[in-house]
């Protein structure tokens, strides 16, 4: 089964690693993979591979400027996942208010 954007998606914010460079763009609306390094306990190798995975699913976009190469988080592309996690969350929400009620049910 090959998998579905949607878990590719989930995949790429669900490393805890990846998040926070996630974070740190959104904080920071853009920054080169350098300036990102010095914010997390890792290298900058580790920011790139994370960046890349990012980039993969949409959510971070790079250009040039000049000699050095920043990425930024794609507005639109972040929405979606938002949403994306919303209706995910209200399904399980969903699933679990099942489950409560079935447990809850006396049993004949």
């Amino acid at each position: 089964m090959t998998p579905s954007r949607s878990d590719e998606l989930l995949a790429a914010i669900g490393e805890p690693s990846r998040r926070r460079v996630l974070d740190l763009l959104v904080r920071e609306g853009e920054a080169s993979a350098s300036a990102l390094a010095n914010e997390v306990p890792f290298t900058r190798q580790a920011v790139m591979k994370h960046l890349a995975a990012l980039e993969d699913v949409g959510l971070v976009t790079r250009h040039r400027d000049g000699r050095e190469v920043r990425f930024r988080v794609d507005p639109k592309r972040l929405d979606q996942a938002t949403r994306a996690m919303a209706r995910l969350a209200a399904e399980w929400d969903r699933r679990l208010e099942t489950i409560k009620r079935l447990s809850e049910t006396p049993r004949r």
